[in-house]
């Protein structure tokens, strides 16, 4: 009779802690810290090797993470992060995969490298890429 009264309070008490283990928050990634370093506003993005150019709004420095994916919901594994570079390897279900490396020379200058596959085909890419102004 002993025993079950304590096997009982020992599930409960296992119980109640996976409880609040599933209701606590999800862990949150890892900041990118060379994000920091680079200022929102209206980018030129030039391909090295193609020498093909485009100017976009940048609001938040995380899409140049993924440049190949556009706005496709993706998670991010952080690779290496200093105050200058970083990497980050990013999975995007059913539309692919990239791994990218930014490196900022200053606030307004950044080299981007990030390969991988995108809709079934593979990409790599070496951008350079720099802040015009406000948007």
């Amino acid at each position: 009779m002993g025993f079950d009264r304590r096997l009982r309070a020992v599930l409960g008490g296992v119980l109640a802690l996976g409880a609040s283990v599933a209701t606590a928050a999800p862990a949150q990634a890892p900041v990118l810290k060379v994000l920091s370093q680079i200022e929102p506003g209206r980018w030129q993005l030039r391909e090295v090797d193609s020498k093909t150019e485009r100017t976009v709004c940048i609001s938040d420095p995380r899409i140049l993470i993924q440049l190949h994916h556009g706005s496709a919901q993706c998670s991010r594994f952080v690779i290496d992060n200093q105050a200058d570079a970083g990497t980050v390897h990013y999975t995007c279900s059913g539309a692919g995969h990239g791994r990218t490396t930014l490196s900022v020379e200053t606030p307004r200058l950044l080299q981007i490298e990030t390969q991988g596959l995108a809709n079934g085909l593979p990409f790599e890419s070496k951008i350079e890429a720099r802040r015009l102004g406000g948007c």
